[in-house]
């Protein structure tokens, strides 16, 4: 006959009495009874660890997701449209001079056509994630970034059809430019990549027969720019990676890394570029 111990409440005092039950028997049967709608209480509230011990709950908050600028709206329509049924993230945009007022209130901020300078990222309280909607990181100050502790990223765009359409770009152009030049160029990529002031020469001496670009060597771009003075130029507005699948398909790498960003997860579909920079670094991990 085994024995168990009672708490009286009203003196304190343990007093011990013979019970059929052995301990462990008697364990299993209150937690089958009495103790289990308390058990399924706390698990549902995320307070037990999966090893039953009990820790303290914290609640899980919003992920809060920055768009900066209200330009190309479909990246940040479709990736609302994507995280629509998990109220646990939130996706805004703001204008390029609110992002500076208000960037201390995101924890991810996607990248379009704003400069994410030491200033604007030293006002972040709580950025763990600096994307760009794309491939290109030119605007962001990575150095800032790393050492206030933030991972910046990039979308790879072999897996979202961007490299496609920039190809696309690249053909449409070519043809455009084509008749009896033998020197044309194309340029999809950077404007700043180029020579600009060699451009302009080689166009009016006729050496350069022709110029595709989709990017400007300042951007934005400067209406009243000489090279429009230009018949055998070509210019589009830095679309070339803009297509309704493509968009779609970087706003779901872009929901996917915010679900895992908010579930603690390692993030996968993107390159973080932070690591990339310090992979090269001597003595690194």
């Amino acid at each position: 006959m085994s024995s168990r111990v009672i708490l009286n409440r009203k003196s304190g005092v343990n007093r011990v009495l013979s019970d059929p039950f052995s301990h462990t028997q008697r364990l299993h049967h209150l937690h089958r009874t009495t103790t289990k709608s308390f058990f399924e209480y706390i698990h549902s509230r995320g307070i037990m660890e999966s090893n039953g011990n009990l820790v303290k709950h914290v609640e899980k908050q919003t992920t809060r997701v920055l768009f900066c600028g209200p330009h190309f709206p479909a990246s940040h329509e479709y990736t609302a449209e994507y995280l629509q049924n998990h109220p646990s993230t939130k996706v805004d945009v703001l204008s390029f001079e609110d992002v500076r007022k208000d960037i201390a209130n995101y924890n991810v901020c996607i990248v379009k056509s704003i400069r994410l300078d030491s200033d604007i990222i030293s006002r972040t309280a709580q950025m763990q994630l600096i994307m760009q909607y794309g491939v290109g990181l030119e605007g962001v100050d990575i150095d800032a970034a790393t050492k206030h502790g933030i991972k910046v990223a990039r979308i790879p765009s072999d897996v979202t059809g961007n490299s496609t359409s920039c190809a696309e770009m690249a053909i449409y152009l070519m043809l455009g430019l084509l008749r009896k030049h033998g020197a044309l160029l194309v340029n999809i990529a950077r404007g700043g990549i180029v020579d600009y002031e060699a451009v302009i020469n080689n166009l009016e001496s006729g050496h350069l027969g022709g110029l595709g670009t989709d990017v400007a060597c300042t951007e934005p771009f400067n209406p009243d720019d000489q090279i429009f003075k230009f018949k055998n130029v070509i210019m589009s507005p830095h679309v070339a990676g803009v297509t309704e699948h493509s968009y779609r398909s970087m706003a779901k790498a872009v929901g996917e890394v915010v679900l895992q960003l908010h579930a603690g997860l390692p993030l996968t579909g993107i390159e973080l570029l932070v690591m990339l920079l310090f992979s090269f670094m001597p003595g690194f991990l």
